[in-house]
């Protein structure tokens, strides 16, 4: 810092106080435990384990700090911190510096010219006062040459807040352009990683710590870190040596010792001309509709990028590219409005400190005095600044080193969260080129296929085996918690099996890229995700070629028989829909948007018309082999009983006869050609055994497993079985 009250000061004078709080007792289990280390400390074998091992509680082996707490300051954090800075710092700051290497180095040059100042500044003072004490000492003082030597230092001074506004204006870009990017790849990261790897408690600390590196790029999170913060270790340092150097140079003598000692005791005084060094800040201006319609904007993307909820149909429909695009287009805008706080006080009014030139000028009533005396005032006046700026310049490098010193770790999640590879990914060497077949996809699950959630003791899907051929539909029924869900979410490969095989199309589905297997499937989640955003886009995400094409968004809209509501609403496609849970940000702005802006409340029977017709965005395309509803049926029966009687719970099977006409209609519509070939095999889950009827095979799923699998004919003649039961219960067919 140059000086106490100069700009670079108020900027970076913070305290680690300002951190994000989490429960104290959140711990987080590893599958690598440092504590077997034991005390000793031992060189990590990665950044990620630098990071993991830094978060380890000193004296309590296997525990871990919250996500964002500081790591203590010992021996083995240090070396630690030394491994990272070794590691990843310096590439981390290339890697910003390429963003543009030009003005990344005159910052550079610039903040280390600038911490000369203070010293530089102080020097001239003095030589201002020693003439001054010389003039008057010899009796030829007068008020034009005091007038001359005040404008030559206030001439000095308006350079120098030129120089300091270009530098701040510079620096200004310099951090835009990388708080941009680390945002950008923060985004890129979160998309790129698939279910499974979110699941595991590591990583999600691992990217909780990286989000707080990314945030604090803005100002915000941990400390308020700041790449700057890298550099201020670098100037304050400077700064410091240069005072010290300019302190060494003028003592000589005992005489000397007692101004230096004097000047120390002055700088624990008040500042009684404090007061001339006023706030300039700039009023907050107003936000503008366009501001604030990009804000919201990016805040609901982002929601989409970290919403563990909307994951599965973020990877399914394959939205990370849309999302990330989208959100760079509105965090540019956002951006371009904002006036960051290293920008502030940037101005050469604000520059021009009049504390320190009023202070140097109280001393002429004490040349009057000490007229004719030897003595020189302008040592008094280096050593009061010069000690005053080492107080202040010694804190905030203190401060700024604790900073640097947590930063690194945050700044080692980062590195390390953008090595994570989804764990769905296959090896390169094992990698298969999806290739349709006749009729839409085969599927064979063998072996026993299982899978158990994470923290979990008890298998969410057990033994489980069948076969269905390209083009045949499947019915998949069984009461709440059978596993019908678990198995849909494996077919679509969202999550991964624990054991046996599944083959589609007879090729290993891991040995699938999951964005290349996605892209011939389309489905309906049991959770369907409700975007914050109008009706046209909660449809068109279904197809993100197509988002923007209107005739296609309305064809899927009528597939879901859904044209009678969209008509209902106040902007049709443009209605924006309001969603459980999303709150837009408060910006002044937002309410200028006009009626477009308020978002419109929709029924569960409506909303699920919508994730109908987004999967049917996709299901018509020649590419989709592979069809799966999860419980799609059941909803739609409830709309329609609703439409046709007024009541959501009357049930008659002449109601149900409709409803199930309506479903089988639009299923075949979708997967056959006008001759009648089948084009897509079909998969739905249901509760309803009079939808399930007409399926070519139907699947009867209890306790996680498929204990009857056949046709509804072969099915219904095991008297016995837990088909038949359920079939005859909703025919009112008494039990045998």
């Amino acid at each position: 810092m140059r000086s106490p009250l100069s700009f670079r000061a108020n900027l970076r004078h913070r305290t680690i106080s300002r951190r994000m709080r989490y429960p104290a007792d959140f711990q987080v289990p590893s599958c690598r435990d440092p504590s077997s280390k034991g005390s000793t400390v031992v060189e990590p074998e990665s950044v990620y384990d630098a990071w993991l091992a830094s978060r380890e509680i000193p004296g309590q082996p296997g525990s871990y700090l919250v996500p964002g707490a500081p790591r203590a300051l010992n021996t083995k954090n240090a070396q630690l911190a030394l491994y990272v800075t070794r590691t990843c710092t310096l590439d981390f700051l290339r890697m910003l510096w390429m963003l543009n290497p030009f003005k990344t180095t005159l910052m550079m040059a610039l903040n280390i010219i600038r911490s000369l100042f203070p010293a530089f500044r102080g020097y001239s003072q003095a030589l201002i006062v020693d003439e001054l004490q010389s003039l008057i000492a010899s009796e030829s003082f007068t008020w034009s040459r005091l007038l001359y030597l005040v404008s030559t230092e206030v001439f000095r001074r308006v350079i120098e807040g030129c120089l300091d506004s270009y530098a701040a204006s510079n620096e200004s870009e310099v951090l835009g352009s990388a708080r941009f990017y680390i945002e950008h790849k923060q985004m890129e990261q979160r998309l790129r990683l698939d279910v499974p790897t979110l699941a595991d408690p590591t990583v999600r600390v691992l990217l909780q710590e990286s989000d707080l590196f990314a945030r604090s790029f803005g100002g915000g999170g941990f400390g308020m870190l700041s790449p700057m913060d890298f550099i201020n270790v670098i100037s304050l340092t400077t700064e410091i040596a240069s005072h010290l150097f300019l302190i060494v140079s003028l003592t000589r003598g005992a005489f000397h010792f007692g101004i230096l000692f004097l000047s120390i005791f002055s700088t624990t005084l008040p500042f009684f001309l404090s007061w001339f060094n006023y706030s300039r800040d700039p009023a907050e201006a107003a936000t503008t509709t366009t501001e604030a319609e990009a804000c919201d904007r990016q805040e609901r993307l982002r929601n989409l990028a970290y919403s563990d909820i909307h994951r599965p149909e973020i990877a399914l429909f394959g939205l990370s590219d849309w999302i990330l695009q989208s959100w760079s287009s509105a965090r540019k805008v956002v951006l371009s409005f904002e006036q960051p706080s290293y920008a502030r006080n940037t101005s050469i009014v604000d520059q021009f400190n009049l504390t320190e030139l009023v202070g140097s000028v109280q001393n002429i009533p004490l040349l009057l005095l000490l007229k004719g005396s030897s003595t020189s005032l302008g040592s008094l006046t280096v050593y009061r600044s010069s000690i005053q700026s080492l107080v202040y310049a010694s804190r905030n490098l203190v401060t700024t080193t604790k900073m640097v010193f947590q930063g690194l770790f945050l700044m080692s999640a980062f590195t390390a969260g953008m090595k994570l590879k989804p764990k769905l990914n296959p090896k390169r060497e094992d990698m298969a080129r999806y290739v349709s077949v006749q009729g839409g996809a085969s599927i064979v699950a063998r072996r026993g296929l299982s899978y158990t959630y994470p923290g979990s003791d008890k298998p969410a899907l057990k033994n489980v085996n069948f076969s269905l051929k390209a083009g045949e539909t499947l019915a998949i029924v069984g009461y709440n918690g059978s596993g019908k869900s678990t198995l849909a979410k494996i077919l679509l490969r969202i999550v991964d099996y624990d054991k046996g095989s599944l083959l589609v199309n007879s090729v290993n589905v891991r040995n699938y890229h999951p964005a290349e297997y996605h892209s011939h499937l389309s489905a309906v989640f049991q959770g369907f995700s409700k975007f914050s955003s109008t009706l046209k886009e909660n449809v068109g995400l279904g197809n993100i070629e197509k988002i923007g094409y209107v005739p296609a968004i309305q064809a899927a809209i009528h597939l879901a028989e859904a044209d009678k509501f969209v008509e209902s609403l106040p902007h049709g496609l443009k209605t924006m829909l309001a969603t459980p849970g999303f709150e837009s940000m408060s910006y002044p702005g937002l309410m200028n948007f006009g009626e477009s802006s308020k978002r419109h409340d929709l029924s569960g029977g409506e909303w699920q018309k919508v994730a109908l017709a987004r999967a049917f965005m996709r299901a018509k395309e020649p590419g989709v082999d592979l069809l799966i509803f999860d419980e799609p049926v059941n909803h739609s029966l409830c709309v329609l009983r609703s439409y046709y009687t007024g009541l959501t719970i009357l049930q008659t099977s002449s109601l149900d006869a409709l409803a199930q006409s309506q479903i089988t209609a639009t299923l075949k519509s979708i997967s056959r050609t006008p001759t009648g070939e089948r084009t897509k095999t079909i998969i739905y889950i249901t509760h309803s055994v009079s939808t399930a009827r007409s399926a070519d095979k139907i699947a009867m799923m209890k306790d996680g497993t498929i204990t009857e699998f056949g046709t509804h004919e072969e099915l219904l003649a095991k008297k016995d079985g837990g088909y038949a039961t359920l079939y005859n219960a909703a025919q009112g067919i008494p039990s045998p």
